[in-house]
């Protein structure tokens, strides 16, 4: 694994697009690495299958100029009772990619997954600072964690103007045609239901909120600290 600057965690390939690829196109574009980790392989997923996925993944992540792509090959729909084993997957990815912020989904989620996957990130960060907390690899401490949202609509700490980068966003959605797109060999799912529409409503609405074409938002997982810089004095 390559270290990186920040990393972004999801439970399934196309969650951490959905919740924040305008904002990772950003981030590349202003010179930072980023990488993607994904729990597991979707292989329950309703439509396609884990092979197509991987090359689905691989695809938005090139769209977004990602340094890496790593899958923690998790249990689909079995991240509770893996919970042990996930935490140590996920620390020992942190202490490889040694990032300084770490993204994850907002706990509030229709989809158990998304859930839980927050819950073990959380606590997989905290084991990673732990010196004795398996002591075989050197423990990294992350300085930030904040949350994307995935399902629903809510309201977040802040956000972020991704109007620049939102067709970027939108490639990198389409790349997951099995998910988004309804064919002769697939089923209908909320995905198929004109989602991306749907997410492209969700983020005008979210930039409305500041001012600008499309935006995503977020949740801090500490309080947010404005510099001198900031109040404009």
């Amino acid at each position: 694994m390559k270290q990186a600057d920040v990393l972004c965690i999801g439970a399934h390939a196309d969650d951490v697009e959905i919740g924040m690829a305008g904002t990772i196109a950003l981030l590349v574009q202003s010179g930072k690495t980023v990488s993607i980790c994904d729990g597991t392989e979707a292989e329950l997923s309703s439509n396609g299958t884990p092979s197509l996925r991987r090359e689905e993944a691989r695809r938005a992540g090139d769209v977004l100029g990602i340094q890496e792509r790593i899958n923690l090959q998790l249990p689909d729909r079995g991240l509770r009772e893996n919970e042990r084993e996930a935490i140590h997957r996920i620390v020992h990815v942190l202490r490889s990619v040694r990032p300084s912020i770490v993204f994850h989904p907002y706990e509030e989620d229709r989809h158990p997954d998304h859930v839980q996957i927050a819950h073990l990130v959380q606590e997989a960060v905290f084991s990673a600072g732990i010196r004795k907390f398996a002591p075989q690899s050197q423990s990294h401490k992350v300085s930030k964690q904040y949350a994307y949202i995935l399902n629903g609509f809510h309201k977040p700490h802040f956000y972020v103007d991704i109007s620049s980068t939102f067709v970027q966003k939108k490639e990198s959605l389409t790349a997951y045609a099995s998910q988004f797109t309804l064919g002769a060999d697939s089923v209908k799912t909320p995905l198929t239901d004109d989602y991306i529409a749907r997410l492209e409503a969700r983020e005008k609405l979210f930039g409305k909120e500041i001012g600008v074409e499309y935006a995503e938002g977020f949740f801090s997982k500490t309080p947010l600290v404005l510099h001198q810089d900031d109040l404009g004095v």
